[in-house]
């Protein structure tokens, strides 16, 4: 509790110590409860500077070289995903803000008036039924409607089901109502699935003007490897694109990104002007024209000093030993009868029961007893044990 006076030196200390030693270590080698854990020693080197560097990215008056360490990254994001010259981008808050920026966009190029005159047409919204959560509240956020997205059925490996994209579309089209964005998943957030980028990249084309963003915060950093990169097939044909460094390559939280192919779209949604603010020339240099925040925290120089010490090779055996390790535990569940496996090849998301124990009860026993921290999700009519191996 907090009080009026203050804590002498050895109560702050103690009181400290206690709350470190109480708190779920997320680097420790027995966290796999969620999509982030494990911490890279050179990514913490450039978090600790940002925080004692202590500036924002909003201007290039107050971060000055940082604008070209966030402006580096990006670029050799826009490479590895095959935009062209025209891209922009900018380092949100995280995945669901990276979600959120998207659909932004997409409603104010379906209709620029909206920033002024609100929503006032059906505005229709597409996504997985295992797209994140971040969806249903960012359609409301938006102004969209929760009412507006159609979450289309998964197949049976918990991809999207194109077929049903292409029916529910032409649906919405015969009621007047006006489709506009679709949200693929790179990496769903229980089965690990990715959504076939490629074939709604060819619906998206067949009906024109509609949106089309892939949200890869779980596996995007797929795009690292020459082995697992064919699981992004057709992520250059999309309008954005995100991912999260915290997740896959092991930097602290949070280090979102999030890339345009067109960087009129993403400015024209996000740009306002501020005299007091922006006071040197050259908005390329001024981020804060392109993000959602003005005063934003530098969640770059992590991923720069990573990124610089290992080089790119080193980042894709980060991502590489990710599926390695998830290979070793789906063979042992698989070659061992008291498990049952869920999930599927191509995935860091094991998804097991074991000898018919109920999971919630599993993982809670797990939890108390201090041997790990892992969690459960579901799919379909089915509930089990979720390892990630995000944890390298």
């Amino acid at each position: 509790s907090l009080g009026d006076s203050p804590t002498i030196k050895k109560e702050f200390a103690d009181t400290l110590r206690k709350l470190i030693l109480a708190t779920p270590k997320s680097s420790s080698a027995l966290f796999f409860n969620q999509l982030f854990g494990g911490r890279n020693s050179k990514a913490v080197i450039g978090d600790l500077l940002a925080v004692l560097l202590n500036n924002s990215m909003a201007t290039y008056k107050i971060s000055g070289p940082q604008v070209g360490v966030e402006k580096e990254i990006l670029l050799q994001v826009k490479n590895l995903i095959g935009y062209k010259e025209n891209y922009g981008g900018t380092f949100p808050t995280g995945g669901s803000m990276s979600n959120f920026m998207s659909l932004i966009i997409a409603r104010d190029k379906k209709n620029l008036d909206i920033r002024n005159t609100g929503v006032n047409q059906k505005l229709i919204m597409y996504a997985s039924d295992n797209a994140h959560y971040s969806i249903a509240k960012n359609a409301s956020f938006s102004g969209i409607g929760r009412d507006n997205v159609r979450y289309i059925k998964s197949n049976s490996f918990g991809c999207l089901d194109v077929k049903l994209l292409e029916e529910a579309i032409n649906i919405d089209l015969k009621k007047g109502y006006t489709p506009f964005y679709i949200n693929a998943t790179a990496g769903t957030t229980v089965l690990g699935a990715f959504d076939p980028i490629d074939a709604i990249a060819d619906v998206c084309e067949k009906y024109d003007s509609i949106w089309f963003h892939v949200d890869g915060a779980y596996c995007g950093g797929a795009m690292f490897s020459a082995k697992y990169k064919h699981l992004l097939k057709g992520v250059d044909r999309s309008d954005s694109f995100s991912y999260n460094a915290h997740k896959m390559l092991g930097t602290p939280l949070t280090c979102s990104i999030i890339l345009v192919k067109d960087k009129k779209y993403l400015s024209g949604s996000f740009s306002n002007d501020a005299e007091y603010l922006y006071q040197t020339d050259g908005d390329e240099f001024n981020l804060g024209k392109t993000s959602f925040q003005c005063g934003r925290r530098n969640d770059a120089l992590k991923f720069w000093t990573l990124w610089k010490s290992l080089g790119t090779n080193g980042l894709e055996k980060i991502v590489d030993q990710q599926f390695i390790l998830a290979d070793v535990a789906r063979d042992y569940v698989r070659n061992n009868s008291d498990y049952q496996l869920y999930s599927f090849d191509d995935s860091i998301s094991i998804c097991f029961n074991y000898k018919g124990i109920d999971p919630d009860v599993l993982c809670t026993a797990l939890y108390e007893e201090k041997e790990t921290v892992v969690g459960f999700g579901n799919f379909r009519e089915d509930t089990f044990i979720r390892l990630v191996t995000i944890n390298g």
